[in-house]
């Protein structure tokens, strides 16, 4: 029997999403739960894996088990078995060709950035605090060269262990919300640190430092050290995953994110 769970998290207290010995993960405390629930080992596979720091409310996994429970047992059974900052928001019973990952044919993030020259204390672990002021207009001007199918070899990490750095970014909008700016970003998928590499280039124009041009010199120039700093993972949420049919699952309200 295959399942499938949808997964939220506040990942500043983790190393990430992947299992690693002797380390606090996501992965790590899910498998242990569901595997007391399931009563045998179990493994995860994930829709995106996420660094530390960075957090979700629309992440997906499943895994493969012989137990019988119910779609209570697992998402309250499991609920109780972890912290405070993972919980388990709905389970499905899917088919043997589900695959929370490969089934996949969009991702969706957001960055939350707390744009004031006075830091907050009590968001300071979900969103990146950012002094200096912004210009969302001029953001926005940067954007159209980053859309469509594309080669983002100058925004991948250089641990990024994907095969090809050709992805399809959908859209990307740009809000302000009194101090705080929203970073959108949709893609059929996303290279490791890609959106946070985007977002240090953004920063950079909507400050005033690089001309909205300078993005598409980036982007053309197909190598990371020709763009900047990498953003912090404080304000990076996985918010969604797009399935085809007949994968018809919950969405979680974005209300969970302030806005």
């Amino acid at each position: 029997m295959r399942i499938a769970l949808g997964i939220e998290y506040d990942g500043h207290e983790f190393y990430g999403w992947q299992s690693q010995a002797d380390l606090q993960t996501i992965q790590g405390c899910l498998e242990a739960a569901v595997a007391d629930v399931a009563d045998e080992k179990i493994a995860l596979i994930c829709a995106g894996r996420t660094d530390a720091g960075v957090h979700a409310i629309g992440q997906v996994v499943h895994f493969n088990t012989n137990a019988s429970r119910s779609p209570h047992a697992w998402t309250l059974g499991t609920r109780t078995l972890l912290p405070p900052t993972i919980s388990v928001r709905w389970s499905q019973t899917v088919d043997d060709e589900f695959h929370a990952r490969f089934s996949a044919t969009a991702r969706s993030y957001r960055y939350i950035i707390y744009n004031s020259p006075i830091r907050t204390a009590i968001l300071a672990s979900r969103v990146t605090c950012y002094p200096h002021p912004l210009a969302v207009e001029r953001m926005r001007a940067a954007v159209p060269c980053l859309l469509g199918l594309q080669d983002f070899s100058s925004f991948r990490s250089t641990q990024c262990q994907s095969k090809t750095p050709i992805r399809n970014l959908h859209s990307i909008t740009i809000t302000r919300q009194a101090d705080f700016v929203i970073i959108d970003l949709k893609a059929n998928a996303f290279l490791h640190h890609m959106v946070r590499n985007i977002t240090g280039v953004l920063l950079r124009i909507g400050s005033g430092r690089l001309e909205p041009a300078a993005m598409r010199e980036i982007m053309q120039a197909k190598n990371r050290k020709a763009a900047f700093e990498t953003a912090l993972p404080n304000g990076l949420y996985f918010v969604s995953v797009d399935y085809p049919e007949p994968y018809a699952f919950p969405k979680t309200p974005h209300s969970l994110l302030f806005f």
